[in-house]
């Protein structure tokens, strides 16, 4: 059994649900200081975070990760107790293992590596660690890249841990993530009885035009990294339960998920103007959850690339699909993030699993990546 695999183990019958860490990152932090970290515990309301660093000088290479997990599901319908990691037929199973505690585990035995390896090295490492990511994420990582901002530090390159692999292991980093905003859109009316519409004002048909308007609008067409915006509705929610009432209001929830060829307020004064052509009453509230961000090819992706070519002989492919990240809020003070680990195939699943053949070239990924960063 290697190292990293003993300590995914380790992380693994931990049961740290969302927010709760459950003992995991001092786990982690006991590993660091070892190596002459300096660690920070920050706790914001109920989530703990650390950010441990070794060196003082640039540049600065930072490993982000979370340790909560989603819940397990039924735990009779796993093949094993999802907090008791198991080794079955070459894979590593157990709610967390790919999503994203092998990657945590591959981090801390990649970083002893390389520091027993280069123990006078240049610049500096980093670790960035919380506990809210799968829950609202606001009192993670975001507060504490605020920490960092308001006293001026700064990340050269950051390496997310979470699994992107899709067929095969290192077939694909996420260089950017389109952006999350939502909207709340409440349509006014007149209730009234249905058998008298002269008298009624229908919300439901007033929003339909608009709705469809808003439906067909191309938004922009994309650039060579994100694809064209999409608009979606997410929920309609109208009626009193009568068959024989129009409804005063029916609330429409939308989201778009926006690449770096659009922005926020761009986004929203379009949707006003539709609203407004159609002359619909309405309240429309708005939550960002996500600016877009992109890491272009440059130093980073060339040098995490070719530590995969050379830990998994595959060379990977450079995409910003899927959903939202933590790599949102550290693009804020970092210009170079991307996100690398294992297969996503069984992420939030039951039977959550990583093969074990997959753990090792993982650590050397990482490992690999310092080199070719720090190494020069």
């Amino acid at each position: 059994m290697t190292e990293t695999l003993r300590l995914a183990k380790a992380l693994i019958a931990r049961r740290s649900l969302t927010p709760d860490d459950a003992g995991c990152q001092e786990i982690l932090i006991e590993r660091l200081e070892k190596m002459g970290f300096i660690v920070e515990r920050m706790r914001f309301g109920s989530v703990d975070n650390f950010w441990a660093r070794r060196g003082i000088s640039s540049p600065l290479v930072v490993f982000a990760g979370h340790t909560d997990v989603v819940p397990s599901g039924p735990e009779e319908s796993w093949f094993s107790p999802p907090f008791e990691p198991t080794l079955r037929d070459g894979m590593l199973y157990g709610r967390g293992a790919a999503d994203m505690k092998t990657s945590i585990a591959a981090f801390i035995t990649a970083t002893e590596a390389f520091v027993e390896d280069h123990p006078e090295h240049e610049g500096s490492i980093a670790l960035l660690i919380t506990s809210d990511e799968e829950g609202v994420a606001v009192d993670g990582t975001v507060r504490v890249v605020e920490a960092l901002r308001a006293r001026g530090e700064t990340l050269d390159y950051c390496i997310v841990g979470e699994p992107t692999s899709n067929k095969l292991v290192g077939d694909m980093i996420k260089n950017g993530r389109r952006g999350s905003l939502s909207g709340t859109l409440i349509v006014q009316g007149i209730q009234g009885h249905i058998a008298y519409p002269h008298l009624v004002k229908n919300p439901i048909h007033m929003a339909a035009p608009a709705i469809a308007e808003l439906a067909g609008t191309v938004w922009d067409n994309g650039n060579d990294y994100f694809p064209p915006t999409s608009w979606q509705v997410s929920n309609i929610n109208g009626g009193t339960g009568a068959t024989n009432v129009v409804p005063g209001t029916v609330e429409i929830l939308f989201n778009f998920r926006f690449s770096t060829a659009s922005t926020e307020l761009e986004l929203k004064d379009r949707v006003h103007a539709i609203l407004d052509k159609h002359n619909v009453t309405y309240e429309l509230q708005w939550e960002l959850s996500g600016k877009p961000y992109l890491t272009p090819k440059g130093s980073l992706v060339e040098a995490i690339s070719r530590a995969i070519e050379q830990s998994y002989g595959i060379t990977p492919e450079l995409s910003t699909s899927g959903g939202t990240s933590d790599g949102r809020f550290i693009a804020d003070i970092c210009p170079q993030v991307i996100e690398f680990g294992p297969l996503n195939a069984t992420i939030h699943k039951l039977n959550e699993c990583v093969a074990v053949a997959d753990i090792e070239p993982l650590k050397f990924t990482y490992q690999r990546t310092l080199e070719n960063l720090l190494c020069k």
